[in-house]
């Protein structure tokens, strides 16, 4: 298939299924915000929990996927936006604390106040993605206080990095199942997400600088150069640790199949493959890379490749034994999605085939099994062979960021592609 009808299928789901479906669904008329729960139909399920994670995502959706939307739907596209944001500094803000509480029930009634950094960060994301897209000055004046919050209250000034599990009044969490005595790879490289967007916003030096640690850290503590992949949770120190179960966490609430019984020494090949896109765009705005660096944008891809892309039935694998055999077999939507554009970025890097025809084959997976294209949305949850498991096309955690940023990464890439071509 060429690259030109790659991008017009990818072009058309993104513009004609995904961002309809959230635009007409999902803002929340009665109390603001967004309601993000929806079954195997499309119909609102119930739960009107909101997450300050996926709320931010939407927001951010609504933003950055704004050139791939039809015209008409363009006007509804930032009225969106600008529901998310107002109803995130007026119900989400913490008047007292500052930052951003984890959950809300639907009306705005604070659920769980607690600060932390994985809500935190996604917020800055958001807000900054919004000023991009609107120029709405809001959106850089609250990421930069959240920013600066972060840097009083949770950088470990002592081992570097960022605590991570933070209660309202910005106290470090108790140890154990809420994780104030532990770091993550998944937290710090969405940091790196979020710094990465805040730098391009503001252009100031101490964003671009705190961007340039947090992939320090990652690349110094967080991944094995040698084989690819990254680690998984690791205590203050940066000592790798096996996982465990933390609350306020996907891996703890996700609807699941097949669980790890035996955690030590586990990755993700969808953090990997994610790690992988995110960190090459980090190094762009940056403006520096080394050998090292650009050898492990690649490497992440290829144990990927070795031990987590299914050349049998297509799609990618959950988790695995760090340098070992898959050991969750079930495909999930977010890993799919992410890794389609981490291996056509990774094509973009290498000119190496084997990652186009792993893009490619992904995209026949996802479209094939994932993509509901009755309801205009991806399933949650496969299992090896493709067949259903968690049929819901959103929850608390599922909104517009996985499925509609693969699509309009992938776009870019392609135009690339087609572009080298003429």
């Amino acid at each position: 298939m060429n690259y030109a009808t790659l991008r017009e299928e990818m072009l058309r789901t993104l513009r004609d299924y995904i961002i309809p479906f959230w635009l007409d669904n999902s803002i929340d008329s009665k109390y603001g915000g967004y309601i993000t729960s929806f079954d195997e139909n499309g119909k609102f399920d119930g739960n009107g929990i909101k997450n300050i994670v996926t709320q931010s995502r939407m927001i951010w959706g609504f933003s950055y996927l704004l050139p791939y939307a039809k015209e008409e739907d363009k006007k509804r596209m930032e009225e969106a936006a600008r529901e998310g944001v107002d109803f995130l500094l007026d119900k989400f803000w913490d008047k007292e604390h500052g930052g951003v509480y984890w959950l809300l029930e639907r009306d705005g009634t604070v659920k769980d106040p607690a600060k932390l950094t994985y809500g935190e960060g996604f917020a800055i994301y958001a807000l900054s993605q919004y000023y991009l897209t609107y120029h709405d000055k809001r959106g850089l004046e609250y990421a930069e206080k959240l920013f600066d919050l972060l840097q009083l209250y949770v950088s470990d000034t002592l081992n570097g990095g960022y605590f991570e599990n933070i209660e309202r009044d910005w106290r470090i969490s108790p140890a154990g199942a809420y994780a104030g005595d532990r770091k993550s790879l998944d937290i710090h490289m969405h940091l790196l997400e979020a710094y990465t967007i805040l730098a391009e916003a503001s252009g100031k030096e101490i964003h671009k600088r705190k961007l340039q640690e947090v992939y320090s850290i990652i690349s110094r503590h967080m991944v094995n150069h040698e084989a690819g992949y990254g680690y998984n949770q690791f205590d203050i120190e940066f000592n790798k640790i096996p996982a465990i179960a933390i609350l306020r966490t996907w891996n703890a609430e996700r609807e699941s199949n097949e669980k790890i019984e035996n955690p030590e020494d586990t990755t993700s090949y969808g953090h990997n493959v994610e790690l992988s896109w995110l960190a090459d765009l980090a190094l762009t705005v940056i403006g520096t890379r080394t050998e090292e660096d650009s050898a492990l944008l690649l490497k992440l891809l290829d144990h990927a490749l070795r031990h987590g892309y299914d050349y049998e039935r297509g799609g990618i694998y959950r988790d695995g034994i760090a340098d070992g055999d898959p050991i969750v077999l079930d495909k999930e939507w977010w890993q799919n999605f992410e890794s389609m554009t981490g291996f056509l970025n990774g094509y973009l890097l290498s000119s190496d085939k084997r990652y186009f025809d792993a893009y490619e084959g992904l995209w026949k997976f996802v479209k094939t099994h994932f993509m509901n294209y009755e309801v205009g949305e991806s399933r949650q949850l496969l299992d090896k062979n493709g067949n259903v498991i968690v049929a819901n096309i959103g929850n608390p955690w599922k909104g517009i960021y996985h499925t509609g940023r693969a699509f309009a990464e992938c776009i870019k890439r392609l135009d690339v592609l087609i572009k080298k071509e003429e």
